[in-house]
């Protein structure tokens, strides 16, 4: 199976947390076929003066899309996150990490309320789109 994961990080020093967030995803995800380039981007849904750093990471994994779930919520907890938003309620934080799409021979849809395949609102972030359009390129030329 393909995951799109979108991540995202706006405390520290963010290069670094990205970084971080990709080895951490190869070492336990799996390989990690594609990265966009960093895509910077106001805070949106919430007030701060910490400027977010953003990539599309797609690794091919043998997990489920439930497990990566649980995988990259214990990454982030590694990395420092102590809380998660809630009901559209956001904050800085030092790593994010969303599952954004699942393909195995065809498209992963999942619906309840601990995930959502795809994501059901990264059609609407910039911060998304562009990376992921970026990481298909990608795709589309290695194969």
């Amino acid at each position: 199976m393909i995951i799109y994961l979108g991540i995202g990080t706006n405390l520290g020093n963010r290069e670094e947390n990205l970084r971080k967030a990709v080895e951490l995803l190869h070492e336990r995800v799996g390989e990690c076929i594609a990265c966009s380039s960093v895509y910077r981007s106001a805070p949106q849904g919430f007030v701060s003066e910490n400027e977010f750093a953003n990539i599309v990471a797609v690794c091919q994994t043998i997990h489920s899309p439930e497990e990566v779930l649980l995988l990259t919520q214990q990454i982030e907890r590694e990395m420092g996150r102590t809380e998660k938003s809630v009901n559209g309620v956001y904050h800085d934080r030092v790593i994010d990490i969303d599952l954004l799409q699942a393909r195995g021979d065809e498209a992963i849809r999942r619906s309840d309320e601990r995930l959502m395949l795809p994501h059901p609102r990264m059609q609407e972030r910039d911060f998304v789109m562009i990376p992921l359009r970026e990481v298909e390129a990608i795709l589309i030329n290695v194969h």
